[in-house]
């Protein structure tokens, strides 16, 4: 997954225009892109090369893949915790459950957790016999 907008390749030789002694204003306009978008790469480049300090490109994608990761995460627990509250409310579930029984629960993710989770998610739920279920 790229990122979207003017390739690395494209951004290098700008800042070499740069580099060379042109204005970011003749280069921005010659090449008919915005003049901040220039700054911005100047700036990126100078936080990777140490010389201003931020977060680095490596950085920045290393955080973003935790965001990501975490998100993910928060959907599987949220998946979990309705799952494990819709097989609670499940007749067949429970404490008055026959031993061994099983059944399916359909559990649908957050819709404001924007993943890539399909939108149905098949749980099986097994009921199993507890201390106090030996009177059964």
């Amino acid at each position: 997954m790229g990122r979207r907008g003017y390739p690395a390749e494209f951004r290098r030789r700008v800042l070499d225009l740069l580099a060379q002694g042109r204005s970011v204003a003749s280069v921005a306009h010659d090449l008919e892109i915005s003049d901040q978008t220039i700054y911005s790469w100047r700036r990126q480049d100078r936080i990777d090369r140490g010389l201003q300090l931020g977060l680095s490109t490596a950085e920045n994608a290393e955080l973003a893949k935790a965001k990501k990761r975490i998100a993910e995460l928060q959907t599987e627990l949220e998946i979990s915790r309705r799952a494990s509250h819709a097989s609670r409310a499940t007749p067949g579930h429970g404490a008055d459950s026959s031993p061994g029984h099983t059944g399916v629960v359909t559990v649908e993710p957050a819709k404001a957790l924007a993943t890539s989770a399909p939108p149905d998610i098949e749980l099986t739920c097994t009921s199993t016999p507890t201390a106090s279920a030996s009177q059964w």
